[in-house]
């Protein structure tokens, strides 16, 4: 395996989402597919979202989409993040979600909001070493966010 990534933005196709969602399927918890379609999911995400990609030898390995589109709240939501598992503990989720914040800040966004269920513990300290602070529990997950400071 070919430690050398190459970050980019939304260089993915629908297939290439879909395929990554699919092996990452059983870490989401509960698993992804249990939710939703997803095909039809990939398809919303290439539609709507602004995707931080990681890409290692042509495979998409790690994928942060946030919908970027309330502005007049200049409320951000990141509706994904994953990791293929044999990727996983190398920095990629926190150097997608630092771009992702950079980018949300730059666009004079002044909040990010994301959903993670309280049995996901990887994922609860990855986004309390950003600064996310819980909002609101829904059912087994709760709305968690960052406030971003904004000189615009």
């Amino acid at each position: 395996m070919n430690e050398a990534f190459e970050y980019c933005t939304d260089k993915a196709d629908v297939s290439q989402i879909a395929d990554h969602l699919s092996a990452c399927d059983k870490a989401f918890i509960p698993p992804l597919s249990s939710r939703v379609s997803i095909r039809h999911y990939a398809r919303k995400i290439v539609d709507r979202a602004v995707r931080f990609e990681a890409w290692s030898n042509g495979l998409l390995v790690g994928l942060v989409a946030a919908y970027c589109i309330d502005k007049e709240k200049r409320f951000a939501f990141i509706t994904n993040i994953s990791v293929l598992q044999e990727w996983q503990g190398k920095g990629i989720a926190s150097q997608l979600l630092a771009r992702c914040v950079n980018y949300a800040q730059m666009n004079g966004f002044v909040r990010i909001e994301l959903e993670v269920d309280q049995g996901n513990e990887a994922s609860v300290l990855l986004y309390r070493k950003y600064g996310f602070n819980k909002h609101r529990e829904l059912n087994d997950s709760k709305i968690i966010y960052l406030k971003l400071l904004n000189n615009f």
